[in-house]
């Protein structure tokens, strides 16, 4: 149940809806931009300059200190050839690195059974949120999904050890009839007890730590503080995986307001979660991704943006070999992919350069192929 708390760690956050990448790393000097843009644009006096040309959202204020420190990598234009607008099927192809066919296996899942191949540890991978994203999932391998960690686990709660054998005999109960009917049934057999176990484990994590660090009201904020305790905690969790509420960057309409108050919500909770590490010391092995599904289309709709392609990835931490990744795609007409942003970076070299510069990990199996990687990670 033990690993050192120097292995290597990955959090993702996952901005479901298709982030505008347009409006986030805005390309400010650039007429095409305003012409594109006539009414969903930042004001050029408002965005925060990275560099002659480019430039963040002006609520992205608080990931300035990162990205001035080194400690933040943009991976600009990426995405997936043959692009697809379906919020579902794009995100399924970012989840399995199957653009071709739906797969059954999810890339971290993958991961997962390579980093922990005997089952050591059923934390290896843990989800906050409702439901299991299929990035984490594959068959065997054990992942917690947890709604909230002060209150996960149903036997956490049940002190008397009788009652606690009793309660525990009853779900065994439940699972056994169906033990031995097929490779299904054993498999949601074993992931039932899995879960129990790794409820009663993570319930110990809140108790384990404290912080001067509040972190914002949002769900998403929480099950970032979420993750900041279970690290702390040194359950020898590696994958640690959360998202934005369901689809809520895509900004169809009203995308002024409300994209403004997801990019402070995401920002400032991106700055407290690497501020809670840096004050437990316990920084240095974190690798935080943030990814979306696509962008948004380069000429609004009027109040908002429709869904697009070639969107942008960031990465996080102390081992970030920080600043720009891929070119910019250009906004010129005949340059566009019917009105999108061509990618110019495949999400899985992405993918790979975490597989084997941070994991260690064979990457070809896991997404599927050769792609070309990305020098984010100091060696």
């Amino acid at each position: 149940m033990t690993s050192t708390n120097q292995d290597p760690v990955l959090v993702v956050l996952q901005l479901s809806g298709g982030n505008d990448i347009l409006n986030t790393v805005i390309p400010y000097n650039d007429p095409l931009y305003v012409d594109n843009r006539p009414n969903v644009r930042i004001p050029t006096d408002q965005v925060i300059p990275i560099n002659d040309d480019l430039g963040f959202n002006p609520n992205m204020a608080p990931l300035k200190p990162l990205w001035d420190q080194g400690n933040m990598a943009i991976v600009q234009g990426v995405g997936y050839p043959n692009p697809n607008r379906s919020h579902f099927r794009s995100m399924d192809i970012w989840h399995t690195c199957e653009p071709d066919k739906i797969a059954e296996e999810g890339w971290l899942g993958r991961a997962i059974r390579d980093l922990d191949p005997n089952k050591e540890n059923v934390l290896t991978g843990v989800n906050f949120g409702r439901g299991l994203p299929r990035a984490l999932a594959a068959p065997g391998v054990p992942v917690a999904s947890v709604g909230s960690l002060e209150t996960y686990g149903v036997l956490t709660s049940i002190e008397q050890e009788e009652k606690r054998s009793e309660a525990l005999n009853i779900f065994s109960r439940m699972y056994s009839p169906t033990m031995g009917q097929g490779p299904v049934f054993d498999y949601l057999s074993q992931n039932g007890m899995d879960a129990l176990t790794g409820a009663d484990i993570l319930a110990t994590a809140p108790g384990k730590y404290s912080s001067s660090v509040e972190y914002g009201a949002s769900s998403t904020s929480q099950y970032m503080r979420n993750i900041a305790q279970v690290h702390c905690a040194g359950l020898g969790t590696r994958i640690l995986y959360t998202t934005a509420p369901y689809n809520s960057f895509d900004t169809h309409a009203t995308q002024m307001t409300a994209h403004a108050n997801l990019i402070t919500d995401v920002s400032t909770m991106v700055s407290d979660f690497y501020a809670d590490l840096k004050e437990h010391n316990a920084s240095e092995n974190v690798l935080l991704l943030v990814f979306t599904e696509f962008g948004r289309r380069v000429h609004d709709n009027g109040s908002g943006t429709d869904h697009g392609s070639g969107g942008a990835a960031f990465l996080f931490g102390d081992k970030v070999k920080g600043g720009l990744y891929g070119e910019y795609p250009s906004l010129e007409a005949d340059k566009l992919l019917d009105g999108d942003l061509h990618f110019n970076n495949d999400f899985r070299g992405l993918y790979a350069t975490i597989l084997e510069d941070w994991f260690g990990l064979d990457a070809q199996p896991i997404v599927n192929g050769n792609f070309e990687k990305m020098d984010f990670i100091a060696k």
